[in-house]
């Protein structure tokens, strides 16, 4: 089980595939099996790496964990140490704060931006048609925490699938490891709603990055997300958006070939280099990345 030391903590990562470096970053309550259905795509072009963000599955859960700048953190530091820099980096959800976070700081570790509904909700508080959209999601995020705290770890679950980021009748539609994930990785959701700048985001410096970005969301998620896609797309200069018709909050699951496609599009926007050849073909370099990352969802 490959692991590395990074900022006091063991991380659990895999690597598969040739190409152009691209680092995948999960939302809470998941881990890097959440990348599965897209990965057979994504590897034929791309050296990919996954990992499991601090406190998730394998990965160490330290004491406390919560703040999203130790995850920047991390993910810089994951980055440089496994060779992944600079890269293209694809976020979902708080991965996508991640990465968005990280880029406002050390913008030279990456190549491009693909970022999937990041719930940065502090971004939008002065827009007034946005405000009782945020008012009514943060009052459902306070009472996941609350039953997350209370120990009521499924109630809590199923309230976030439902009623925050999924869609009603989703929590049962499931697969059952998916919700055992959900549950296992749940006393780190709850310690990061208590960093005070989880959903902020420095749209000034944000401004500054000079990467091509795609901002992406789906047509069936919560339209809270599409205020935030938003705002985010006036504030990087070089941003495109793009819309998963039929899709939500997780299109690299439920739309895996298009998602890719999407990726592809960006990398091919800001590949500074040729890819790399002579080492195998597409059809050897996916089934050797189907092998690696063998589990899926």
């Amino acid at each position: 089980m490959p692991q590395v030391a990074v900022n006091g903590v063991e991380l659990f990562y895999e690597v598969a595939g040739d190409g152009d470096p691209l680092v995948l970053v999960h939302g809470s309550w998941g881990d890097h099996h959440n990348w599965v259905p897209a990965l057979a795509a994504l590897t034929r072009d791309h050296r990919v790496l996954v990992y499991d963000r601090r406190g998730h599955s394998r990965s160490e859960r330290p004491p406390g964990q919560g703040t999203r700048r130790e995850d920047e953190d991390d993910l810089a530091a994951l980055m440089e140490t496994l060779g992944f820099a600079p890269a293209f980096v694809a976020g979902n959800s708080f991965g996508a704060s991640t990465a968005l976070g990280l880029a406002t700081r050390r913008p030279e570790l990456f190549r491009g931006i693909v970022a999937h509904e990041p719930p940065l909700m502090g971004i939008v508080a002065d827009d007034p048609e946005a405000r009782p959209l945020m008012a009514a999601t943060g009052r459902l995020m306070a009472s996941v925490v609350d039953r997350l705290r209370a120990g009521e770890t499924v109630a809590g679950a199923r309230q976030f699938v439902d009623e925050v980021a999924f869609g009603p009748g989703e929590w049962e539609r499931m697969p059952e490891r998916v919700r055992e994930t959900f549950r296992a990785n749940a006393p780190t959701f709850a310690d990061e709603q208590d960093d005070p700048e989880w959903a902020e985001l420095d749209l000034g410096r944000l401004s500054g990055f000079p990467g091509p970005a795609l901002l992406t969301q789906g047509s069936e998620s919560p339209p809270w997300f599409a205020r935030i896609v938003g705002r985010l797309g006036g504030a990087l200069p070089r941003a495109a958006t793009y819309t998963f018709e039929g899709a939500g909050h997780v299109p690299h699951v439920t739309h895996p070939a298009e998602y890719a496609r999407q990726v592809a599009a960006l990398v091919a926007e800001g590949r500074r280099a040729p890819s790399e050849s002579g080492r195998g073909s597409r059809g050897e370099r996916a089934a050797r990345a189907v092998h690696a990352f063998r589990g899926g969802l």
